[in-house]
């Protein structure tokens, strides 16, 4: 918990950056590296200034080399480095997708506990910015799915810093997906120095009791507009912000749900094999007696992620997400 200090009116993407800063600051066993991560700063300037600061032995810019740059960090983290790998875009981790699964994803087990591996393989994520092909997508489902890592999204500055803090320091591989649609929509205030956010612990962002809402990342945003207008017509929605996707916040899942007993999941994220679906299966499972309707999932579609002129019907708006939410309301 962050403790009375000064703080700074940052953007998430400013909070990255001061996450990184603060984590080399006071761990020489940080290193950054990623294409035009150095001088260039970052694509998003995420690492901008860092170079001047730790010089280039500890900000390595690298050749466009997704599989290179993670297989070199999983051969840096096994030494006892904590290396910061940066993929420009979520959607160009796949060349790097055997190196994430054979070997970031299984060094302790595949060692007994020998070798851990703190990495954290940061990429912006998701739509909205009207970016080319391969640079929207919104697969966190693929990296939830592999037993060994960690799956964190932010929604915030605030929990951007205080989880990637938190993220580099686990001993473990994190997986750390940056929305990009919101890395300037907002600012906030950071606190200075170093915080952490405990990784797997969702966050309430808005208390109701007629129904409960999971979400995560840019979507966190839209869908708390929503419930502000759901509000004028009598209807309070509890916001669960789940934070880190793996492992899930089952316990806040639970809370909120029988709380309210109806429910909705939002994610930008195609609906088939999505985390709605995984969410859920845990309502059912473990609350089954408190249902009072189907959950509604509001997602993406099951598409190959469209172009721009297509972006804004893609993804989950504030409308979309008001009607999902009363279909869960509005059942018998």
């Amino acid at each position: 918990m962050a403790s009375e200090r000064e703080t700074q009116n940052l953007t998430l993407v400013q909070a990255v950056r001061d996450g990184l800063y603060t984590e080399m600051q006071r761990d020489e066993e940080v290193i950054v590296l990623g294409q035009d991560v150095g001088k260039n700063g970052g694509v998003f300037r995420a690492t901008e200034g860092l170079w001047e600061e730790f010089g280039e032995q500890r900000v390595i810019d690298t050749p466009l080399a997704e599989s290179g740059i993670i297989g070199t960090s999983v051969g840096m983290a096994a030494m006892g480095m904590r290396p910061v790998p940066e993929i420009q875009f979520s959607g160009f981790m796949y060349p790097g997708f055997d190196q994430i699964i054979s070997h970031m994803a299984r060094m302790r087990t595949r060692t007994r506990g020998r070798y851990t591996l703190p990495m954290t393989l940061r990429a912006p994520y998701g739509g909205g910015i009207r970016a080319p092909e391969s640079h929207s997508e919104s697969k966190e489902a693929f990296y939830v799915h592999e037993a060994g890592l960690k799956v964190v999204v932010p929604s915030t500055p605030y929990d951007a810093k205080g989880l990637l803090s938190a993220s580099i320091r686990d001993p473990d591989p994190v997986v750390f997906l940056e929305p990009k649609l919101i890395y300037r929509a907002f600012r906030e205030q950071v606190p200075e120095g170093e915080y952490t956010i405990e990784l797997g612990e969702a966050k309430t962002r808005r208390e109701g009791e007629d129904v409960a809402v999971f979400t995560w990342g840019a979507m966190a945003r839209r869908t708390l507009e929503a419930a502000e207008n759901l509000a004028e017509d009598g209807i309070e929605c509890e916001v669960v912000d789940l934070r880190t996707l793996s492992p899930l916040d089952e316990g806040a899942i639970l809370e909120a749900f029988k709380k309210c007993g109806r429910a909705a999941v939002v994610h930008e994220a195609p609906r088939t094999g999505g985390l709605a679906g995984e969410i859920t299966s845990i309502i059912q499972e473990e609350a089954l007696a408190y249902q009072e309707a189907p959950v509604t999932r509001i997602t993406g579609f099951d598409v190959p992620y469209p172009l721009y002129a297509l972006e804004d019907y893609y993804l989950p708006n504030e409308a979309r997400i008001e009607a999902g939410i009363r279909e869960a309301v509005e059942f018998p």
